[in-house]
């Protein structure tokens, strides 16, 4: 059994320096040392492990002095008390609420009836929630207790004769600390009277480390991981990929408790849920080397699969930040007993971050698991270890998601702080061009030209008319002296200051133009931007502020904020919106300028790329953007966004955007249903407003061919297969894609007509494992036959890439082609012949349909006769 000791505080001490010593049997424990004080607070808990209620609890107070007598500092006893354990069992609660105990010396004392002093206990078989509960209807002035060894009655009369209810707040302490304090041998924890009960009290204070880590201790834990944190950056995901992303109505705080405190309670559910067994939690304790760091051991076994047999895991979990706000715990798992496991190990990488704000103000957590593998040596079998951890790894975390989830409440996009909400707070928060005159010519250069000018009309005023002399005449009065040359000079210089003030304050209001709060027109995709602010924004010169401004451009449309003056810390708080786009937009190009200039990308101030389909709704509705670029970099400038993209006419506009699509690919498009969108986002994880066009079955040429499926959406495509078991998936921007080539069917391609997607520099990395190879200029191919029909998946994709990527004079005239044939039936087929790229631009189709005889069986072959 265990017994929980509240050490709270004591009074009437009639020394300074104190600290308490506590034994249950053979388990000793002592608190830290209090100074310069005769009512010390400690508000310390300690846990003892029993096994005979007969025993008992003595505390004993001592006093601490600095004068060593050579190895230990010397301390004398103040006086103890003798608590029975069987009198906290005879409670019914199983608890001594908070009860101010006599401290008195000993019978082989001096003064045997001396009492030195009183200190507050509480005494529980229960855990703290369970005292505390209890401790909030008791009290806290109790009548005395003659005798410290009494009975259980005299406690409880004791008890009962309280008049003032405790207010008692629990100090959590690092149980770490003292540990760390008691390596290092600092001098208030290493210095005893007695050189035994301090290797007592350590080897007890181990034991209790190495046991059950109790919920309070882990929060001590991560409180002084909270202390030891020095700002560091959340480090980005693994180079695996993203297996868990979602936001939780949970603080960060306790979800990180939910998921790596000891014991938890999730972590065993998730264990009878996937099948594990001989789960056993290390405690989590400073590991010492160049820089601590908080880990622990986790063992298991795992279950049996169809390909490998049941196995021994170990994970190594190590906090790498910690600050309260944002969590990060490495997970390094080692499995040696799966085949080739001695080769490598599997990183996990947890994240947990504050997440969107919400409408009802509670707070949320932003969750990311990402994951890695390290080869500790070269293999022959790279490729197969990394395919076979990946889909074990999605497997088991889909699980993880959905056990998650039952715990914790997802957001809806209801609950989300929505656009109305965060530009209703922006509406009237934008400061008046006075009160931004103010603060720019609020300074010393103002100022002082002001008062030397008014001095000079004062001294002209005052002064008598003189007589030309020297070279002057009348109506040319030259200075007289050296000090009036200079004077002049001086005020010439600050009077052409003031006036560069004041034209580049007029220059840069007018700048503003009418982007900032217009409202967007039409029906469609339109994208509003909340420009917040932004942090170590850097300057062309090396000295002095900039006026930085910022360029947004979408879809070939531009918005311009306005110039924030003479700041690395510019504060906007304005709103640009962009007219509805009929295309939904993919990129959202970013500038910062210095407002003198000059405007290009290579002397701008920083610039970004915000990748729509990379974020969900709820991260651009509050996102930090870092901007790149040789000077933003070495600032480490970054901008505060919140970016809202809307459709406004629901599924109608989707509908003209199909009908639009179908007569520039000649093909007629229709929506798909929730269910396929909603399992094509799932596929590729994109957010959910990304719909399918169309879909198509092919061969992905890589060393040998792979059969799987195409997809084409209004943003991006991407391909998948499955092949026993073996995933194969990727997608990239129509704006990625540099040029399509349609190759004609040869031998290499068995006899199958291919289409070549090439990319432009340094664009689609992440889908590099699809390509077939990488030119002399670093841009990737992709090969893709084996078409069911060739003919109306070129179509498409040419078409689509085509109206994508072409200017808008160009789509405006594509546009004009296709009403000319809007009347006309499209039937494309390919079973005898292709089109050519070239060919996609023509407009008149004439179709001509020939039963053929082959054998018992008929075919439709659709002939194609095209006029230029």
């Amino acid at each position: 059994m265990r017994l929980y000791v509240y050490v709270l505080e004591a009074k009437d001490l009639h020394v300074k320096d104190s600290f308490v010593k506590l034994r249950v049997g053979r388990r000793k424990a002592k608190t830290r040392i209090m100074r310069n004080c005769s009512n010390p607070v400690w508000n310390e808990e300690f846990i003892f492990k029993f096994r005979d209620v007969n025993d008992e609890l003595v505390v004993s107070v001592y006093e601490h002095s600095d004068e060593s007598n050579f190895f230990h500092a010397s301390s004398g006893l103040i006086g103890r008390v003798r608590i029975p354990i069987r009198t906290v069992t005879a409670e019914d609660s199983q608890t001594l609420p908070p009860t101010w105990f006599d401290l008195r010396r000993s019978k082989t004392e001096k003064f045997i009836d001396e009492v030195a002093g009183k200190v507050l206990l509480i005494v529980s078989l229960h855990g703290k929630g369970n005292v505390i509960n209890q401790s909030s209807v008791t009290n806290t002035n109790p009548k005395p207790l003659e005798d410290s060894s009494a009975s259980p009655q005299d406690l409880i009369g004791a008890k009962s004769s309280s008049n003032k209810a405790v207010k008692w707040k629990p100090n959590k302490k690092s149980i770490v600390s003292r540990l760390e304090r008691l390596f290092h041998k600092s001098d208030e924890d290493t210095r005893t009277d007695n050189s035994s009960e301090l290797s007592s009290a350590t080897s007890d204070t181990e034991e209790r480390i190495n046991g059950h880590l109790s919920e309070s201790s882990f929060d001590e834990a991560i409180e002084t991981l909270q202390l030891r944190s020095n700002g560091e950056e959340m480090p980005e995901n693994l180079s695996g990929g993203v297996l868990v992303d979602q936001v939780y109505v949970v603080s960060p705080g306790d979800l990180n408790k939910l998921l790596f405190s000891t014991g938890s309670q999730f972590r065993r559910e998730l264990a009878e849920h996937q099948g594990i067994t001989n789960l056993e939690e290390g405690t989590w304790s400073w590991k010492r080397g160049d820089v601590p760091c908080l880990s622990r051991i986790v063992s298991y076994r795992k279950p049996a699969t169809k390909v490998v047999g049941a196995i021994n895991a170990t994970e190594e979990q190590t906090y790498i930040k910690g600050d309260g706000w944002e969590f990060a715990v490495l997970v390094n798992v080692n499995t040696p007993e799966v085949p080739f496991g001695n080769a490598f190990n599997v990183e996990l990488l947890y994240k947990i971050m504050p997440g969107p704000e919400l409408i009802s103000g509670e707070e949320t957590s932003h969750f990311v698991v990402s994951w890695g593998i390290n080869f500790l040596h070269s293999t022959m079998m790279k490729g197969m270890i990394e395919k076979g951890a990946r889909q074990g790894l999605e497997e088991n975390f889909v699980q993880f998601s959905n056990l998650l989830a039952q715990h914790l409440k997802i957001p809806n996009s209801t609950e989300l702080l929505n656009k109305g909400h965060v530009l209703s707070a922006f509406e009237n928060n934008r400061q008046s061009n006075f009160e931004l005159a103010r603060q720019y010519f609020w300074n010393f250069t103002v100022f002082s030209t002001l008062f030397v000018l008014l001095y000079v009309l004062v001294h002209i005023i005052l002064s008598k008319r003189k007589t030309t002399q020297g070279l002057e005449f009348i109506g040319m009065d030259l200075p007289d002296s050296l000090g009036e040359l200079v004077t002049s000079g001086i005020l010439v210089l600050q009077l052409e200051r003031v006036y560069y003030m004041i034209s580049h304050f007029i220059q840069a209001r007018l700048k503003r133009g009418g982007d900032h709060g217009v409202k967007g027109q039409g029906d469609g995709w339109i994208l509003t931007i909340v420009l917040l602010e932004g942090v170590n924004i850097s300057s062309l010169d090396s000295v002095g502020s900039s006026d930085p401004c910022v360029v947004f451009t979408c879809n070939g449309k531009k918005r311009t904020s306005s110039v924030e003056l003479q700041t690395h810390e510019p504060q906007w708080n304005e709103i640009l919106e962009f007219d509805a786009m009929k295309e939904p937009p993919s990129v959202l190009y970013v500038e910062v300028f210095d407002f003198d200039g000059p405007f290009d990308q290579a002397t701008s101030l920083g610039h970004a790329e915000i990748n729509f389909l990379k974020y969900k709704s709820s991260e651009l509705a509050d996102i930090w953007v870092p901007l790149e670029g040789k000077l933003a970099q070495s600032s480490q400038s970054k901008l505060h966004l919140r970016i809202f993209l809307e459709n406004t006419d629901g599924i109608e506009t989707i509908r003209q955007y199909l009908s639009m699509k179908g007569k520039e690919v000649g093909k007629k498009l229709h929506p798909r249903s929730p269910y396929r969108n909603s399992t094509f986002q799932k596929l590729f994880g994109l957010p959910a407003e990304e719909f399918l066009v169309s879909d198509f079955t092919c061969s992905l040429k890589r060393k040998m061919l792979l059969q799987g499926r195409l997809f084409v959406s209004a943003r991006v495509i991407g391909f998948y297969a499955n092949f026993f078991g073996q995933k194969t998936k990727f997608f990239f921007l129509w704006e990625d894609i540099e040029d399509i080539e349609v190759l004609h069917p040869s031998l290499s391609s068995l006899g199958s007509p291919s289409l070549v997607i090439i990319l432009k520099k340094g664009r689609g990395l992440e889908a590099s494992h699809g390509a077939k190879s990488q030119d002399e200029e670093g841009r990737l191919r992709f090969y893709l036959q084996s078409f069911v029909s060739f003919n109306v998946a070129s179509r498409t994709i040419i078409g689509m890439w085509r109206t994508r990527t072409s200017t808008l004079d160009q789509k405006a005239q594509v546009a004009e082609m296709s009403n000319d044939s809007e009347e006309r039936s499209v039937l494309v087929e390919d079973m005898e012949c292709f089109l050519d790229v070239e060919d996609t631009k023509m407009s008149k189709l004439y179709v001509a349909e020939l039963p053929i005889n082959v054998g018992d069986w008929y075919y439709n072959v659709f002939v194609e006769s095209i006029e230029a």
